[in-house]
């Protein structure tokens, strides 16, 4: 099922929440909502649910106008992030519960048998008897998916799903999630403000910032080609050096970047820690090691240029350096943005 948002503007009593936002997302695709609190990715998932409705703009399931279609028979599935299990029921009469009080009519034998098989597919076989209190919050997260899927929705719709659980759990569930999707094949729409999480999920990621698309593309195109300085900033680590461009390049010790397009002035170049590498001698901007941090993955040195700026960058586990040790930074991958 194909969704498209044409112009779709949402205000509530105060503010603006979403601003004229357009948008396809193609029929199986899974898709991620991604920015800051207050970005507008929770009400434009609302509107799409049916839990809202836009003040200007439309939204299509297909070829159908769906704009003004009651939630109830838009033919969604929504899982929210705190589970919004019915603590009084067991697992295997929540995931029922939806089937229950649909339309269409289905007999105790076929609902039985519709729980079982969501149960085997969500691994959760033979906990229907227990209460959602009995097991863990992954587990829990796993029944509010089989009970959005019961009703055989055409859009699944999920709305910071992993953001009540933790590390591990997360990652654990969103591999489980990619592979039910690539399985079941249903267009997904969710929402999150965590970057991996939706880089790891997603076909494309949409990007939302003050209510407005800031950028949209496969989780390649927004890392590799981010459109803004904002983009660059929000979707990781990212490293800050003033500079000045001239003639359509920048020049900083020991790297000369392209500025296309960009007016002569003052610019800043933006990198990750991973685009700069670090030397005792040679070439490159001056630095001071304020601080080494060491991780399970690797080393990350925490320096300080001559001119005040502070920079993190990824070195090999072997290099070693104290506090207050000398150095140069070479840029070697830069975006270069107006400042």
């Amino acid at each position: 099922m194909k969704i498209v948002l044409k112009d779709v503007v949402k205000e509530f009593d105060t503010f603006r929440a979403v601003r004229g936002v357009s948008l396809e997302i193609g029929s199986g695709q899974l898709v991620a909502l991604l920015g800051p609190s207050g970005s507008g990715k929770t009400t434009i998932l609302r509107t799409v649910a049916g839990l809202e409705f836009p003040d200007q703009g439309a939204i299509y399931f297909g070829d159908e106008d769906a704009t003004d279609i009651p939630v109830r028979e838009r033919g969604v599935g929504f899982v929210f992030q705190h589970y919004a299990l019915f603590p009084h029921m067991t697992v295997g009469e929540n995931i029922a519960f939806g089937m229950k009080v649909s339309k269409k009519a289905r007999s105790k034998q076929e609902i039985h048998a519709r729980v079982n098989d969501l149960l085997r597919l969500v691994k959760l076989e033979g906990l229907n008897n227990r209460f959602p209190s009995q097991i863990s919050g992954g587990q829990r997260q796993r029944v509010a998916l089989a009970r959005a899927l019961a009703v055989d929705p055409k859009v699944l719709l999920l709305d910071e799903p992993f953001g009540a659980l933790d590390a591990n759990v997360r990652h654990d569930l969103r591999r489980w999630l990619r592979e039910i999707h690539d399985e079941l094949g249903i267009t997904t729409l969710f929402v999150t403000h965590d970057q991996e999480e939706a880089l790891d999920l997603a076909d494309r990621v949409v990007i939302l910032d003050q209510g407005t698309i800031v950028q949209e593309g496969t989780p390649e195109e927004v890392c590799r080609k981010p459109a803004s300085a904002f983009v660059m900033k929000f979707l990781g680590d990212t490293n800050r050096i003033t500079a000045t461009a001239k003639s359509g390049m920048v020049d900083i010790p020991g790297a000369r970047l392209s500025a296309s397009g960009l007016a002569d002035g003052p610019v800043e170049v933006l990198a990750r820690p991973g685009d700069l590498s670090w030397s005792f001698d040679g070439e490159g901007i001056p630095v001071s090691v304020l601080r080494v941090i060491d991780r399970p993955e690797g080393r990350r040195f925490l320096v300080r240029t001559d001119a005040g700026e502070t920079l993190e960058l990824d070195v090999p586990i072997d290099i070693r350096a104290s506090s207050g040790d000398r150095g140069f930074v070479q840029v070697l991958r830069g975006n270069v943005y107006p400042r």
